[in-house]
């Protein structure tokens, strides 16, 4: 049974689905990989390097879909792949579900298409699989570096013989995967770094870090909601939005860099930094918006551009960090794919195929009564499943 690598659009991702090292693995459990000459270039990824793992190279996308039973893509694939896949195929990537135009497509092709964003995170099993959580924890070391260079002053203090320079004061708004690395990369460049997050329960992450709680006063009553529901399921008053507002703005006001991280799966990013915010900022100041991809956190960002404002603050449009770090997301990533694929063999299979790579009686069991599986499933049987939000 083959697994699938197609090159992906270079102007726009840079990461690979499959690494070497993934091809090494599939292999040991049973399968060939097949791959689309080019496909790793971008990654730093040769095709003799996926030779040397095992792979067979195929001259074109078309080449590999007519050869492979799993396709394996980093983003959606392209709607001329996706009218040319069979009945019985299974698509595995970060697929976009909730916006996803296609889903119908692959339902009528009778493709499986599994969307690792949907990964249930709260289960044990399943934090091997974790793509949101591998690739964010490099986008927030990345932006960190991002805002470093665009900076024009340095993060640490430094005791000079024409004075002191004072380290630089960094802002992190949305304290999940990317904003705890950015508080960590940030403290470790030397600078002093103040967070904030709609979940007061981050807090102690964020201290735990070195870093500063931005505190927002709360009722008793809305502590014990927030507390009893761990953050994620609160649902705050308009009276503490309004006080977290405030803070936030203040803090901003006097910051050098912000870094926002804010992003809902499906939906357009929050709003977290308005216009009003942006004018009483520094000239020089820097603000890496991580969720620009999708909207914005900050009021004028553009997806892939920076912009600086009249009054000298300069937003940089993060939407896709990870490929900027492509060798090493590439390599997480696959990973995430491997353990997940790991979930489709048939139980009685992979044992089988383990002690004997080459074996042919290596057979899936795609049910969608599991719970990884049924979760991350958006189509299958010619039927799209993703309920809507």
């Amino acid at each position: 049974m083959k697994i699938g690598v197609i090159s992906a659009d270079v102007a726009h991702e840079n990461r690979v689905a499959l690494t070497p090292d993934a091809v090494k693995k599939l292999r040991k459990l049973g399968f060939e990989v097949v791959i689309q000459s080019g496909a790793g270039q971008a990654a730093y990824y040769s095709d003799d390097s996926y030779q040397a793992a095992g792979a067979n190279i195929a001259n074109s996308s078309s080449d590999v879909i007519a050869d492979a039973r799993i396709i394996t893509t980093v983003n959606d694939l392209p709607a001329t792949i996706v009218d040319s896949l069979a009945s019985g195929q299974i698509v595995i990537g970060m697929l976009d579900p909730y916006r996803n135009t296609q889903l119908d497509t692959y339902a009528a092709q009778g493709v499986s298409a599994f969307a690792m964003e949907l990964l249930p995170r709260t289960l044990s099993r399943a934090q091997n699989m974790d793509v949101l959580s591998s690739q964010a924890n490099l986008a927030g070391y990345k932006a960190v570096l991002l805002a470093a260079n665009e900076y024009s002053r340095p993060f640490p203090m430094f005791m000079t013989s024409a004075g002191t320079v004072k380290p630089a004061k960094v802002v992190i708004l949305g304290v999940g995967v990317a904003g705890l690395q950015a508080i960590a990369t940030a403290k470790r460049l030397g600078a002093v770094v103040e967070a904030s997050d709609l979940r007061p329960t981050a807090r102690e992450q964020v201290e735990s870090l070195g870093g500063k709680w931005l505190d927002v006063p709360m009722s008793e009553e809305e502590a014990q909601k927030a507390k009893s529901t761990g953050g994620y399921a609160w649902t705050p008053s308009e009276q503490y939005m309004k006080d977290q507002s405030a803070v936030v703005d203040k803090a901003l006001s006097g910051a050098d860099i912000v870094i926002t991280t804010a992003q809902i799966p499906g939906r357009q990013a929050p709003r977290l930094v308005h216009k009003t915010t942006l004018d009483k900022m520094k000239a020089g100041s820097v603000l890496i918006d991580m969720a620009a991809g999708t909207g914005g956190n900050v009021e004028g960002s553009v997806a892939d551009q920076t912009i600086t404002t009249d009054n000298g603050v300069r937003i940089v449009g993060a939407a896709n960090i990870p490929s900027q770090l492509a060798a090493q997301s590439s390599d997480l990533y696959a990973n995430n794919l491997v353990n997940f694929i790991t979930t489709l063999i048939a139980p009685a299979a992979t044992t089988e195929a383990t002690d004997n790579a080459s074996s042919n009686k290596l057979t899936l069991h795609l049910d969608m009564e599991d719970e990884i599986q049924g979760a991350l499933a958006v189509t299958h049987e010619g039927q799209v499943r993703l309920a809507k939000r």
